[in-house]
């Protein structure tokens, strides 16, 4: 199984539905009785705990890669298994040829 990151905002959202899902469930099966209005501020307050906490440990996983490599969120791309093949300047200069220099390219139908 690859690696991934951990990602504990997922985790705070996932334990606070959870949460409103027990506290729901209990109401339902008449263990206790919660009032109806009781579930926003569970179901709101939990997302918004988990929003910060994903932002805050996206905000550290940053801190930690630029710490390592010693460039602003540059990732190794062998360790993500991703290629970028290089392709050069002058293919993407339009009207020109492979193996032309991109100044001395000419639009199409200059005549000469």
């Amino acid at each position: 199984m690859l690696r991934h990151d951990v990602q504990p905002g997922k985790l705070v959202a996932g334990v606070a539905l959870l949460g409103a899902a027990v506290v729901f469930g209990g109401d339902a099966r008449g263990l206790w009785s919660v009032p109806w209005f009781v579930m926003a501020p569970i179901v709101v307050g939990g997302l918004c705990l988990a929003g910060a906490t994903g932002t805050i440990a996206s905000a550290v996983r940053y801190h930690r890669r630029r710490a390592r490599t010693g460039t602003p969120g540059v990732q190794n791309p062998s360790v993500q298994g991703a290629h970028i093949p290089e392709s050069p300047v002058h293919a993407r200069v339009p009207g020109a040829q492979a193996g032309t220099d991109p100044s001395e390219a000419r639009p199409r139908g200059s005549g000469g």
